[in-house]
């Protein structure tokens, strides 16, 4: 059977099951960028996630002897809840391995979706531990293991994704922007508009510190990364499957990559403007918008808001990445004179009157003249960052700036 062929079966099984969610235009952003911008909401699903489709697809499809045996699944997030609420609503046990670094509101969550049929278990400190216990459980115990996104089925399910989004809007789509972790909704989603709206553009987002689909497709095979930046925690992965691999290689028009502290000032701005909360993933193809502007001008555009499992724990580490990208946030660790008088100098004679120290932090005593500080500036506006160092050199303020030193940066403020 053809994948389209699949999703197609998998809708009618998800009937009653997920909730088809709303595509709605965004005023904010269809004047921002000039265009009809429509928000698909997965945001909105019961698990907060598009990840119940593919799960409830691949579970409620397995035989009556791998049903009874029990399944089996790693993941840190969206994909354990999917599974959890799945094996609740099939009577079906199921043993969910996560790494113990999982925040405990997610694995709460995981528990209230599952209930009674599913048994958590935390292990190591990363997706990669968690995995590799769990696909050890299913090969010893005979469980099916559910994969978060290189299985026909789950693919299949995520493609309802893109059925919804042709049924809900009849007239012509320019561009579909979708977030690409292992490759699962692009692979269903650009199946669905192959077959029913081909001149339809799918554009991949990933997160520009774990580009692993856009670096497979580039070197022609799927190719793992050696290291990412885990903080899109929903679409940061080493390796994308083989099976996405082939599909987005094939249906993809294009793949942007989004730097993490672009997708941050999205999420600020999203909770600010809108009201919505949503996880780094879910803020991916909104994010990409920007790097499209003079493409999409006049068009119909959807973007996939995928999830909205964000923890507020982040909140600051959020605000901070988007300072940093926006240039707002500045880092120096400055020789400051050890003599009373030296800190109100350095507000008088270098701050401007809309700047803020946010840091301030000794790091170690020189000798009797001056001292290292590590010093955190704040800017209304970003262009300020030059007459502040300007203002430096001329005051004798001797320094060194740390947002261009990354590993004195991670060092110092972490």
């Amino acid at each position: 059977m053809s994948l389209f062929n699949e999703v197609l079966n998998a809708k009618k099984q998800l009937e009653n099951v997920v909730a088809a969610t709303p595509l709605t235009q965004n005023l904010n952003l269809s004047d921002e960028f000039e265009a009809n911008i429509l928000l698909k909401r997965e945001d909105l699903q019961i698990v907060r996630s598009y990840k119940i489709r593919g799960a409830y697809n691949k579970i409620s499809s397995l035989r009556e002897k791998e049903k009874a045996n029990g399944i089996v699944c790693a993941s840190a997030g969206n994909h354990a809840q999917g599974v959890a609420y799945s094996c609740n609503l099939l009577k079906i046990n199921g043993k969910i391995y996560m790494p113990k670094t999982t925040p405990k509101q997610k694995v709460k969550q995981v528990q209230l979706f599952g209930k009674s049929f599913v048994e958590i278990v935390l292990t190591g400190d990363t997706f990669d531990d968690a995995f590799a216990s769990a696909t050890a459980d299913a090969i010893k115990n005979h469980k099916t293991f559910i994969h978060p996104f290189d299985d026909e089925k789950v693919i299949a399910g995520q493609g309802t994704v893109g059925l919804e989004i042709l049924e809900s809007f009849k007239e012509p789509i320019d561009y579909v922007f979708v977030p690409i972790g292992g490759g699962g909704l692009a692979s269903g989603l650009s199946e669905v508009f192959k077959h029913l709206s081909p001149h339809t553009k799918i554009i991949g987002v990933e997160p520009k510190g774990a580009p692993s689909m856009k670096t497979s497709i580039e070197e022609n095979k799927n190719t793992a990364l050696k290291t990412i930046d885990k903080f899109v925690d929903g679409a940061a992965v080493k390796q994308v499957g083989d099976m996405t691999f082939e599909i987005c290689k094939q249906n993809l028009h294009d793949i942007i990559l989004v730097p993490e502290g672009k997708v941050c000032t999205t999420i600020l701005r999203l909770y600010n403007e809108e009201a919505m909360v949503v996880e780094p993933a879910g803020a991916l193809t909104i994010a990409a918008l920007d790097f499209y502007k003079e493409k999409i001008k006049g068009k119909t555009v959807v973007c996939v808001v995928s999830g909205s499992n964000n923890d507020i724990e982040r909140t600051a580490e959020i605000k901070e990445r988007s300072l940093l990208y926006e240039g707002l946030m500045h880092y120096f660790m400055i020789q400051f004179p050890q003599r009373p008088g030296a800190l109100k100098e350095f507000v008088n004679n270098i701050l401007g009157p809309d700047d803020d120290i946010t840091y301030f932090q000794f790091h170690k005593k020189n000798n009797r003249e001056v001292g290292s500080v590590v010093v955190g500036l704040e800017l209304k506006n970003k262009n300020d960052i030059m007459s502040i160092k300007i203002n430096m050199t001329q005051n004798g303020f001797e320094f060194q700036y740390l947002n261009d030193n990354q590993d004195l940066f991670t060092q110092l403020i972490g």
